[in-house]
């Protein structure tokens, strides 16, 4: 599921995801992200390497993101709804733990490894450590 500032978007298995996923997401899913993570739009669209200006004007024309940026604003939503549960849906003591350093991500903040899937994937591993206790 991708949360919108429209609604939530789901979908019923993989397919339907990838589909998705190559359809390409809404300009606002970047801003729903944002409110999620507590980012500034700027700079998640640093962390995709697009344009400001590039942005502003798919915005204006209601243009959908390409495939890979797609894929990685849901992929950052999905880990950024499994931290919110992860810390009890504390959403504010949530965003304190992504902008801090973490040993266990070589003492780099969490939000500083939203710019590839990998990185994304090793904050989902950190909250799983979390999650269960070990040293996250």
């Amino acid at each position: 599921m991708i949360a919108t500032l429209g609604g939530n978007v789901t979908w019923n298995n993989m397919k339907e995801k990838v589909a998705f996923i190559r359809h390409g997401l809404p300009d606002e899913s970047i801003e729903a992200i944002g409110q999620k993570a507590n980012l500034p739009v700027r700079q998640l669209l640093e962390y995709m390497g697009v344009a400001q200006t590039t942005y502003n004007k798919k915005k204006r024309e209601h243009e959908r993101m390409d495939s890979r940026n797609s894929e990685l604003v849901l992929v950052l939503s999905e880990v950024l709804d499994f931290g919110i549960e992860v810390f009890s849906q504390e959403q504010e003591k949530f965003q304190r733990w992504l902008k801090k350093s973490n040993v266990s991500l070589g003492g780099v903040s969490p939000e500083s490894l939203f710019d590839s899937i990998t990185g994304i994937d090793e904050v989902r591993n950190a909250l799983y450590r979390l999650e269960y206790g070990n040293m996250a």
